[in-house]
């Protein structure tokens, strides 16, 4: 993996990643030039026992542009400068404009609740300058440089003290509320460890504490055995509709073995990683002929300093969809109680995605 680092007009960093070398007289662009003026703060929800973020300058941010303005695609003409520089590279990384955290914030006004300054960072993933491109259409090697690049944002973003948690995600569709249709993921760092992956975390952690291994793996030997949801598996990695699947047509994929980082992942690892994610955004597209929505995200250990041998890196798929007639959000049970209410078997939603067939450089073994 080659790497670059830049500075843009408006001081935010972009990093450029590649298969190959990068030239070093590239020159970073923004769609603007004024310095970001960001001081997000945080305040104590006491009912839910948890941080909300408030960050109203993002009123301002870019919202589904005109089809000829693309703010992620390079750019040749110097009156529309874009995120992305012109020149040979895979993939860009750079500071949200309109962060929701930022390491800089201070100052939190006083409120009836307790307030600190939001403390974290907001990061926008490129991963290809091909406009029209998807996941799913990235060849191995780019998706497996795809998990470095994740690997050393979390390096670099969770060596920071004040970050406790990171969290690669991609918002894909408009259905999941894109604004902005270049292939592209997010990275938010925490400075907590967020609520979602806490209670994961926990219920990995007694369940180490107790057994002596990964909670997710023991599952993941248990979906092997049973064998009627899996997607995709090699001795590497595996794709599969978790048989407590909350949403039609969810899955996750995991390497085998437990990691806490993707930056603790063998080679082997990350090939049998890119085959999966390959596999299954291919079957999602296929499986309706169009490009299929979804919200996906990777869950790992936290960056407090501390061991967390309980941790077991993973991605889960949240696809909006219930049938391929009806959209699926969530509603009262789900928003309102936490519990969600799936109307389909996993083992249904197994089947219909394991019958479609994929086609990329590498056999894919169902």
């Amino acid at each position: 993996m080659y790497s670059h680092t830049l500075l843009k007009p408006d001081g935010r960093q972009l990093t450029l990643y590649s298969r190959y070398p990068i030239a070093s007289n590239l020159q970073a662009t923004s769609p603007s030039n004024e310095p970001v003026q960001a001081n997000p703060h945080l305040r104590w929800h006491p009912l839910r026992g948890e941080w909300v973020a408030y960050a109203s300058h993002r009123q301002g941010r870019t919202f589904m542009p005109p089809p000829e303005y693309n703010p992620l695609a390079p750019t040749k003409d110097p009156q529309f400068p874009t995120e992305l520089p012109q020149g040979e590279y895979d993939v860009a990384v750079f500071d949200n404009r309109f962060p929701s955290m930022a390491v800089t914030a201070q100052d939190p006004p006083v409120s009836i609740v307790e307030t600190m300054p939001a403390n974290g960072a907001c990061e926008v993933v490129v991963f290809t300058q091909d406009p029209h491109a998807s996941l799913s259409s990235l060849k191995l090697d780019h998706l497996d440089l795809l998990l470095q690049v994740w690997g050393d944002r979390t390096r670099v973003l969770g060596g920071n003290p004040k970050i406790q948690y990171v969290l690669p995600f991609e918002n894909k569709g408009v259905e999941v509320g894109v604004t902005l249709h270049h292939p592209h993921g997010q990275i938010y760092a925490y400075p907590f460890v967020p609520p979602v992956p806490a209670k994961m975390l926990e219920q990995q952690r007694q369940f180490y504490q107790q057994q002596g291994r990964s909670l997710l793996e023991d599952l993941i030997q248990k979906e092997i055995a049973d064998n009627k949801r899996i997607l995709y598996r090699d001795e590497e990695a595996i794709a599969f509709v978790p048989v407590c699947a909350r949403y039609p047509y969810e899955v996750w994929i995991a390497p085998i073995k437990a990691v806490g980082h993707f930056y603790d992942l063998s080679a082997k690892q990350r090939q049998g990683l890119a085959r999966a994610l390959k596999t299954v955004t291919l079957k999602y597209d296929g499986l309706w002929n169009r490009p299929f929505p979804y919200l996906m995200a990777w869950f790992g250990a936290p960056t407090d300093g501390e061991a967390h041998p309980e941790a077991h890196l993973h991605a889960q798929f949240y696809p909006p969809y219930r049938t391929s007639e009806r959209l699926k959000y969530l509603a009262g049970t789900e928003l309102a109680a936490g519990m969600f209410a799936n109307d389909a078997l996993p083992e249904e939603k197994a089947r219909e995605l394991q019958a479609v067939l994929v086609n990329f450089e590498t056999p894919v073994p169902l």
